[in-house]
């Protein structure tokens, strides 16, 4: 029996516009009182507000020894070595704790990693480790095999790498799931996993998809498939998830049996009727909006976008709802094609050309 769920602090509930802390401390202790202790964060993670969730629901909550805790350096945004110890020392004040168990480079793809090779980021890890500030270093990474390969290379001193991995992405050619992870194996690197919902894509699958997997186990809910699938691959350390009630935690942190042969040849196929049902492959991370310059709330619209397309019956409820927020926001067709969020895309969607068939969609039938 396994269960290697770590607590995500990405996507938190909220009340209203605020974070819904009596929820999340409820979470928190039900993941602890569960018997699992691992939680990660961000610098960036909600503008610095996951950093400050950390800090409130867990450390001032929870004796230090209780808990793992996995933080990332936003190097990307540094613009000399100093910013390295700039940035942790602010890391270490908002999450109020002296070490972290783990510390990451956030998000390596090309661009960022030449900013950590320019600014000598991987040195600071090391150094951090050395004093005991980190017990181990490593980074997340939104890339391909090849510079994976390239960077565990020249870097062995990393301990383990964070990947996007889930059954849907495992053969994908722009994601490279299991090209990345089987590098991460070579290189004796433990993984930690992202996405194992995909942003919660795999948490609501059509209804074909869904009645295949429930031949097989009727108990199980498209969740459990996707979080066992990552779970069960020999060298994932963690699978973190993102969660908003505590009974989904409770659920979450169920010791299984990994898949069997049979299982997995079933999700193979699964993934292939959700791959034909989903127009726009986004997670709803959120990366790309701040670096819109017409402020078009992005990931709201490719959801909406979604789910016309799977459900075209249901268009009489869903377009009113983008009508709705065109009035307080730009809309799809505002979109002016700089190109600047899909730079900032993990999965590396051409958004400029998704905001086109999104408006001739939606504000036709305003006409």
């Amino acid at each position: 029996m396994i269960n290697k769920l770590g607590f995500g602090f990405l996507r938190l509930p909220k009340k209203g516009e605020e974070l819904d802390w009596q929820n999340i401390d409820a979470m928190a202790d039900a993941f602890l009182q569960g018997g699992r202790n691992f939680f990660d964060t961000c610098y960036t993670y909600l503008n610095g507000m996951s950093e400050i969730a950390i800090r409130k629901c867990v450390v001032e909550r929870h004796p230090r020894s209780s808990f793992l805790l996995c933080d990332k350096l936003p190097g990307y945004l540094f613009k000399s070595y100093a910013d390295c110890q700039k940035y942790f020392d602010e890391e270490l004040s908002r999450c109020c704790v002296e070490w972290f168990d783990i510390l990451m480079l956030h998000w390596l793809n090309d661009d960022n990693y030449a900013i950590a090779e320019k600014y000598d980021e991987f040195r600071f890890l090391r150094e951090k480790k050395a004093e005991g500030k980190a017990k181990r270093i490593g980074f997340s990474y939104h890339g391909d095999a090849a510079l994976l390969d390239q960077i565990l290379t020249k870097h062995p001193e990393v301990d383990v790498v964070l990947i996007q991995l889930n059954y849907l992405d495992w053969e994908s050619e722009g994601i490279q799931s299991r090209k990345c992870y089987e590098t991460c194996l070579r290189h004796g690197k433990s993984v930690m996993v992202m996405e194992p919902l995909k942003g919660g894509t795999l948490a609501s699958i059509p209804e074909e998809a869904e009645a295949k997997l429930r031949t097989l186990h009727p108990d199980w809910t498209p969740s459990d498939w996707a979080l066992r699938f990552a779970q069960s691959l020999p060298g994932v350390e963690i699978v973190l998830s993102g969660m908003g009630t505590v009974e989904q935690v409770q659920s979450n942190i169920q010791p299984f049996e990994p898949l069997t042969a049979k299982e997995t040849a079933l999700l193979a196929e699964v993934a292939e009727i959700i791959r034909g049902k989903t127009a726009i492959g986004c997670t709803g991370c959120g990366y790309c909006a701040p670096h819109c310059p017409k402020q078009i709330p992005i990931p709201q619209y490719i959801k909406l976008y979604n789910e016309i397309t799977r459900y075209p019956g249901d268009d009489w409820k869903i377009l009113p709802t983008y009508h709705q927020m065109g009035l307080s926001a730009s809309k799809a067709s505002d979109c002016v094609a700089c190109r600047a969020c899909e730079k900032h895309c993990p999965q590396k969607l051409t958004i400029g050309d998704h905001m086109k068939t999104i408006a001739n969609v939606f504000e036709t039938s305003e006409e």
